[in-house]
């Protein structure tokens, strides 16, 4: 599955394959492989509704702490969505995943936006 996403992006920060998202106040996010991302970060997710968790399609969130390099906590409150369900997708959805993209990041911070990655 990671194939569809590029490894190694010409522009940081990248979109991310999502491969778990938990049910819990303050979600966290799985990606599956490095994502690279800081906290402050502010992401939305899309999760086609073959793969359940169709509440969270579209949500922005920010990031509030980076676990380890494939996972992250988000602002998001996830405790009363569907269950995300990363191994058995609806078979009509197979061609869309569920990603996490980049949109912004808070004023205070600007730490991703002038990172320089080349």
């Amino acid at each position: 599955m990671s194939g569809f996403a590029v490894r190694y992006p010409m522009f940081q920060p990248a979109m991310r394959l999502i491969t778990a998202i938990s049910n819990a106040p303050i979600a966290m996010v799985t990606t599956s492989f490095d994502h690279d991302y800081l906290a402050q970060l502010v992401v939305r997710l899309y999760v086609p509704e073959g793969w359940g968790m169709v509440q969270a399609n579209h949500l922005v969130g920010i990031i509030l702490e980076v676990l380890t390099p494939t996972t992250f906590m988000i602002s998001i409150d996830t405790s009363s969505f569907d269950t995300f369900n990363y191994l058995d997708p609806a078979p009509w959805y197979i061609s869309q995943y569920a990603i996490v993209v980049p949109v912004g990041e808070q004023n205070s911070t600007l730490l991703q936006s002038t990172r320089n990655i080349l």
